[in-house]
């Protein structure tokens, strides 16, 4: 795995290089009292020898240049690792396909691939910390903060903390009949036990049964183990859309949103300097060309749409477990 990126010094690196490789051959042609600058004289059977013999050394630089660009080019392509993957993380890694793609400075383009055993967060973590995962996609908190090195451009503006919920749809009326007091003591919430949000609901007295498995949430809510599944606002239609044959009974309930500060960061390893400097600089790259906010607007425009049309409770939870020095969210490409 990548342990420093080296793509932005291919270029300097080759025309090294290029001198180097120079440097070889006249110093080779000077051992044996020759100019590579000299005119061509005719050569006897003794030169013929010692021209036979430069021709070999000339041929292993040549090949010996060679396999170090290739060497070179490599580094500059080697294929990136991302965590998590699936298709409601598509939008994650396109923007980091964008964020690499400013900063590509005539290299190769960096291919993505995902982790693809069913993991969880915290094994993630670990894996980057290993070296087996390059990049993660993840909501802040202390402890992530202390393990890996953020780059701290909230990559989805906030909206992952806007929570919505899916719900079983014969509870749509009773919900919608309930005030923020009643919530917190009527209702038990579902969230994956590794997810950062569960600290928050509880800590603004929220009743949270976990699983560890985010697939059995669904099969938890639809069997009557909690009342409500708190998903983004990115995240809730598209995810019943997928398992609408599994769970029929499942709806979005129409009626409350809760929102914290919940910013999502792309995440390295804490000695991946060079990686983390490079994906900033291409995130700030595209918040100024409008790139970013384009590829925003086209993965959300439905949920963007909807909310506009949409009234709903908001109650505003605070963040404990929000990490000094995290601004609060820019949520004005979306809401307000």
């Amino acid at each position: 795995m990548i342990e420093n990126f080296k793509a932005d010094s291919v270029q300097m690196s080759v025309k090294l290089c290029g001198k180097v490789f120079t440097m070889q051959i006249r110093a080779q042609f000077q051992l044996q009292g020759l100019s590579i600058d000299a005119p061509a004289r005719r050569v006897t059977t003794s030169g013929l020898c010692t021209w036979r013999m430069l021709y070999s050394l000339v041929l292993a630089l040549v090949c010996a240049h060679l396999l170090t660009l290739t060497t070179l080019v490599m580094a500059a392509s080697t294929p990136l690792t991302y965590f998590p993957a699936g298709l409601i993380y598509e939008y994650r890694w396109k923007l980091l396909e964008l964020a690499l793609a400013h900063t590509q400075d005539g290299s190769a383009a960096t291919q993505l691939n995902p982790y693809t055993e069913d993991i969880t967060q915290n094994r993630g973590v670990q894996l980057l910390q290993a070296g087996a995962i390059d990049v993660i996609a993840l909501g802040t908190n202390v402890e992530r903060e202390s393990q890996m090195a953020p780059v701290k451009i909230d990559i989805l503006r906030g909206i992952v903390g806007f929570r919505i919920f899916v719900i079983r749809a014969i509870d749509q009326q009773r919900i919608a009949n309930l005030d923020e007091q009643a919530m917190r003591q009527q209702l038990t919430f579902g969230l994956n036990s590794q997810w950062a949000d569960v600290p928050v609901m509880r800590a603004n007295g929220f009743t949270v049964e976990t699983s560890t498995s985010y697939e059995n949430l669904f099969g938890m809510l639809a069997a009557k183990r909690f009342d409500a599944f708190p998903r983004g606002l990115n995240e809730a239609s598209r995810e019943l859309e997928e398992r609408k044959v599994n769970y029929p009974q499942l709806a979005v309930e129409k009626t409350k949103a809760l929102f914290f500060p919940f910013p999502v960061y792309f995440w390295v390893k804490k000695d991946n300097k060079a990686l983390a400097q490079r994906i900033e600089h291409g995130l700030t790259l595209a918040l100024v060309d409008g790139s970013f906010r384009k590829l925003f607007e086209t993965y959300h425009a439905k949920e963007i749409a909807a909310l506009a049309k949409e009234k709903r409770l908001v109650i505003r939870l605070s963040n404990p477990n929000l990490p000094p020095g995290n601004p609060e969210p820019d949520t004005h490409w979306w809401w307000r």
